[in-house]
């Protein structure tokens, strides 16, 4: 087989790791645990595959994907819906493991995907303190809305659930806080960042691409760059999907504060909005705008935004 053209997709679940192999169609399994993730690699290697290409799965990948980066193989982490999309323009409409296997594999092929660099265990570890401090806040939330409609012993109980989270909630940001201060990199990051009102530490765990991409090719990553549905002389309403829902919801924070604040998004969300666009076509393009900014100002090192212009 000829290295240069072989294509690895692998369908990862709790227990087992299905490998397909394009152009050869070939299948094997593995258990997804530390043997069966080391004769993974050591299968692959030899191989000299141009990429290996793993969906998200919601953290069961990260062990493989650790790995395989490690070994310096090319690899990288597949949005499901775009596969599932490829796999039913194929014809594909049968679903096995081994199957999805080599619809990965002739995906990372057919769209010419690049290897992206993994985020290292300490990016990953802040990641992993920025999704528990988002879901602390989404546990308080919940518990201040029952404790409106509670009373008695109930409401006493919530009230008092909702002071020991806060509490957490607050030790969580100053553990988030250390850990960005005390990596140069980060600090340096987290400077720019918070030089755009509304945008804190968390792109630095959830989008590591920043500043390394154009503005076209991350707004596409995140998911606010809107698609055309347009078919001879009809033309659709543009929307946005795919990407990185959590980046867009820092994104959106960011948003409710810049188009009251922000002297460069102010003006362009009232010009939207006075041009006749609903309120969230141009909330929308305003995230946009935002990510462009923040896009431009960490790869330029820009101290402040006012300096990206805004067409």
């Amino acid at each position: 087989m000829n290295s240069t053209v072989l294509y690895v997709g692998i369908d990862v679940s709790k227990d087992k790791l299905d490998v397909g192999l394009w152009p050869s169609s070939e299948l094997w399994s593995l258990d997804n645990d530390q043997q069966g993730i080391k004769e993974l690699v050591k299968r692959l290697i030899p191989l000299k595959p141009v990429l290996v290409a793993l969906e998200a799965t919601g953290g069961q990948e990260n062990l493989a994907l650790a790995a395989l980066g490690a070994a310096e193989l090319p690899v990288a982490r597949i949005n499901p819906r775009q596969v599932r999309d490829f796999a039913r323009s194929l014809g594909q409409l049968a679903k096995t493991d081994s199957l999805d296997a080599l619809v990965l594999a002739r995906f990372a092929q057919a769209v010419e995907l690049e290897p992206r660099p993994l985020p290292d265990q300490a990016t990953q570890e802040l990641a992993g303190l920025i999704a528990r401090r988002q879901q602390l806040v989404e546990m308080i939330t919940a518990e201040r809305a029952r404790r409106n409609t509670s009373s008695g012993p109930v409401h006493k109980q919530i009230t008092q659930h909702v002071t020991w989270m806060e509490k957490a909630l607050k030790r969580l940001d100053d553990e988030i806080d250390r850990a960005v201060k005390s990596n140069p990199a980060w600090r340096e990051m987290d400077q720019l960042l918070r030089s755009v009102k509304g945008v804190g530490p968390t792109l630095i765990a959830l989008l590591p691409e920043l500043g390394h991409l154009s503005g076209k090719e991350i707004s596409a990553l995140v998911g606010v760059a809107p698609y055309c549905r347009d078919s001879g002389k009809w033309h659709g309403q543009r929307s946005i999907w795919g990407g990185r829902a959590p980046v867009r919801r820092v994104l959106y924070m960011g948003i409710l504060s810049a188009c009251q604040h922000n002297l460069k998004i102010r003006p362009f969300y009232e010009r939207l909005l006075a041009a006749g666009k609903l309120k969230k076509v141009a909330m929308v393009a305003c995230r946009h705008k935002l990510l462009i900014i923040i896009n431009a100002i960490v790869k330029e090192h820009l101290a402040q935004p006012c300096q990206v212009a805004i067409k």
